[in-house]
């Protein structure tokens, strides 16, 4: 994310408060901000708008709030800097369980907004690559999974060895034009219909 193109939002019920994190990202170079201060608006707020990251300051927070904020956190799949005056190893643990990319306690200064909210997306891209690669990881292992299904089914009623049976696979998916996983789940589709 180019850094000077982000739309910010800001969502903060202390005008005050929100002025320190908005004047900190201004003189940072940044000119698509907004603010909200009405935390009930925040839901449809982010729908209409669809920030590139969002800046949480909750003077005092409740709990029910920061659950509030942390659910919303996942739903959003943005990178998250969250300032709170107060927390507990609980509270802290939940915001990291939720995606929140910077959660500072006690922390509220101008000069610190930037670099924490470039720490924030920086430590969301890290995370959303993590959780691309672990993706990709599960699907390679739940394809190899059927591709060896199928082979084994093709050993079974075809009598061919392994190597066989995994060429046999391949060459009929080249032949159509299909995913090899795309045939053994088929394949496997049609044994089951045919049972034993």
């Amino acid at each position: 994310m180019p850094s000077r193109d982000l739309s910010i939002l800001i969502i903060d019920e202390n005008r005050i408060r929100a002025t320190i994190i908005e004047d900190g990202l201004r003189e940072a170079g940044h000119t698509r901000v907004a603010v909200i201060h009405d935390v009930n608006e925040v839901g449809r707020t982010i729908k209409e708008t669809m920030p590139d990251v969002v800046v949480i300051d909750l003077e005092n927070p409740k709990r029910d709030m920061l659950e509030h904020f942390f659910s919303l956190s996942r739903a959003i799949q943005r990178p998250i800097a969250m300032f709170v005056d107060r927390s507990d190893a609980a509270m802290i643990e939940k915001a990291v369980e939720a995606g929140v990319s910077a959660y500072i306690v006690d922390g509220l200064k101008k000069e610190r907004v930037k670099p924490i909210m470039d720490m924030a997306i920086s430590r969301f891209n890290a995370f959303s690559r993590l959780r691309r690669e672990l993706e990709q990881a599960r699907s390679e292992l739940e394809d190899r999974k059927l591709i060896d299904q199928a082979k084994a089914i093709l050993i079974r009623t075809r009598g061919l060895s392994e190597a066989d049976a995994y060429s046999l696979l391949r060459t009929t998916a080249m032949n159509q034009n299909r995913r090899m996983v795309d045939i053994a789940q088929s394949l496997i589709t049609a044994a089951d219909l045919l049972g034993p």
